[in-house]
């Protein structure tokens, strides 16, 4: 089934979460010398317009995004996220969204090196526009977990993982902490970012519990919501499970989850969670 097409959902308040999360990871990786690969599994097509048929037919940008569009004293991962937003921009009006590839292609320096896998064929075609004629990025219109696990380990011994599925087949949920681990035991230095929606906790329990008996040290996760979980409303939260995280990861959420929560929350009342799964 490959029915999901992120371009009705760009820049929401989960692309919020996950993109100031990433910007966060970046940032740090950026701070060595050495190169680093990005390997990014389900990426879309990279770029979105915000004025487009699907997105204007939600307008979930604008409890995200638009939200946070001119806004002033921002915590800094948070403002660090919109200033690559601005970048993709022009620092003009915001019409366009740029998808988690695009960001780091924005951040990145010349000897990092790009993985995008995505197996939906328009998404992947609009996708090879998008990043065409630049030799350091490599792309395949191929399932993304498989990659992943080919792929490890990077040459360069220092790399990021992201995983963000849509989650439209209900066995992903075992499937990514599947593939996890076994990029892991490939490469146990890296760092991987697990995005998920929350749906039923149930089921994120159930994950959370099988990360946790996996063997795998030092994970943490971030949690952003509109409000407390409601299952009968679909998906109210979402969240970022990073394993090998930066040391100051933690700390800049702590800056910037409280914020995010109250300004993009309902009625001001959104929710957040910043926890340890397993220590280091």
């Amino acid at each position: 089934m490959l029915s999901y097409r992120h371009s009705y959902h760009a820049g929401n308040y989960a692309d919020v979460l996950k993109h100031t999360v990433l910007t966060s990871i970046l940032d740090y990786l950026l701070q060595k010398d050495k190169p680093f690969c990005y390997l990014d599994t389900h990426s879309g097509c990279g770029a979105y317009q915000l004025d487009s048929t699907q997105s204007l037919k939600t307008n979930e940008f604008e409890g995200g995004i638009g939200a946070l569009w001119g806004l002033q004293n921002l915590p800094a991962p948070v403002s660090r996220y919109l200033d690559q937003v601005k970048a993709f921009n022009g620092e003009g009006k915001l019409l366009s969204y740029p998808g988690s590839p695009m960001i780091c292609n924005q951040m990145r320096r010349d000897d990092d090196r790009m993985f995008l896998f995505e197996l939906h064929p328009n998404e992947f075609t609009n996708m090879r526009g998008n990043f065409s004629g630049d030799r350091r990025i490599k792309m395949a219109n191929s399932d993304g977990l498989q990659g992943l696990i080919a792929n490890m380990p990077p040459k360069e011994r220092r790399g990021l993982v992201l995983v963000d599925p849509s989650y439209e087949i209900k066995t992903e949920y075992e499937e990514v902490v599947e593939s996890l681990i076994a990029a892991h035991r490939r490469f146990a230095t890296g760092t991987y970012a697990l995005w998920y929606p929350v749906v039923k906790r149930t089921v994120i329990n159930k994950m959370e519990r099988a990360l946790k008996s996996s063997g795998i040290k030092n994970i943490q996760l971030f949690e952003l919501g509109l409000e407390a979980d409601k299952e009968e409303h679909g998906m109210t939260s979402n969240g970022m499970i990073v394993i090998n995280p930066p040391w100051t990861l933690q700390k800049e959420m702590q800056q910037s989850l409280p914020y995010l929560a109250e300004t993009l929350g309902i009625n001001g009342e959104g929710f957040y969670r910043i926890e340890t799964l397993v220590a280091e």
